[in-house]
């Protein structure tokens, strides 16, 4: 019996091992290409008119994963500062682009934080009437997909005069119902005798809210910032929509530009893109977990 166990978990072993070395390859992939030179990438991949000139003449081609550079080289990354490899605007770097991913997400994370915070509060300690059937209405909203509140947000951002500004895509998503139903979740998980305590002691509503309510919330507001920072760091249908100025764009719709211009910068690009929400993710890897786990509790 020990034996079969024993067995069986080095089965399972083997098989997650598997998985997580499929989930890893791109990563290591594209790591050890960003430190190869052009010619090299030129050599390894064939560029779209070679492909196109090999289907003419119905040659098959064949692309080489290599993952050891035959000379170690700076050079992706040299090019991705040289303000002479910008795509867009030649006055200023690519890292601008760095630099408008930051400015958009940076300020709709700091805001849901706030919004989502007092929100929950409301929704999880506070008795008024008709407190559980606007809770469901506004999440609601959290249901639909982004193509379906597109037309609205885009009218109101017109009405207000934001098109073409960071503003259209950071007030919408400053006001995101995501944030307030996990947090709510963590609210909840408080016993309402505290707050009962605290109110006897003379507190007033702020007063709970700062010193009791955010203090035990804090594994839900660290896995908050990590969920939003992958979820609009990564995004694309915002900005391709409300910007028009190309300048504007951040770095996760600039990609595509750097990878139909050159591949070699793109690697490099693609590291320089990941490595912030690699390493939130490995700084607060446990706050996301338990922020996940207790996301689901009940009174």
């Amino acid at each position: 019996m020990r034996r079969n166990t024993l067995i069986r978990k080095w089965i399972l072993t083997f098989f997650l091992l598997c998985i997580a070395a499929m989930m890893v390859f791109p990563i290591v992939f594209t790591l050890s290409n960003s430190f190869m030179t052009e010619k090299e990438i030129s050599q390894s991949y064939p560029s779209d008119s070679e492909l196109q000139q090999d289907n003419i003449a119905q040659k098959v081609s064949f692309v080489h994963l290599d993952l050891i550079p035959e000379k170690f080289s700076f050079e992706q990354y040299k090019g991705f500062f040289d303000k002479k490899q910008s795509f867009i605007d030649k006055e200023q770097s690519n890292m601008k682009f760095y630099g408008n991913s930051v400015l958009m997400v940076f300020p709709i994370i700091l805001g849901q934080l706030i919004v989502a915070s007092l929100a929950a509060y409301v929704f999880g300690k506070l008795k008024f009437k008709g407190r559980d059937p606007l809770f469901l209405v506004y999440m609601v909203t959290m249901l639909m997909p982004f193509q379906v509140t597109l037309v609205p947000n885009y009218i109101i951002a017109d009405k207000l005069g934001l098109l073409n500004s960071f503003g259209a895509i950071i007030f919408p998503g400053v006001f995101g119902a995501f944030g307030v139903f996990m947090l709510r979740q963590f609210v909840m998980t408080i016993p309402y005798s505290i707050v009962e305590a605290a109110k006897i002691d003379g507190a007033g509503h702020f007063k709970i809210f700062i010193k009791i309510i955010l203090p035990l919330i804090r594994p839900g507001l660290a896995a908050l910032v990590v969920l939003l920072f992958a979820d609009y760091w990564n995004m694309v249908e915002q900005p391709l929509i409300f910007l028009d100025d190309p300048s504007k764009f951040p770095l996760s719709l600039y990609l595509s530009q750097i990878i139909e211009e050159t591949r070699g910068i793109s690697f490099a690009a693609s590291i320089l893109y990941m490595a912030p929400m690699l390493l939130i993710f490995v700084f607060t890897k446990k706050y996301l977990i338990k922020g996940i786990q207790l996301s689901g509790a009940k009174d």
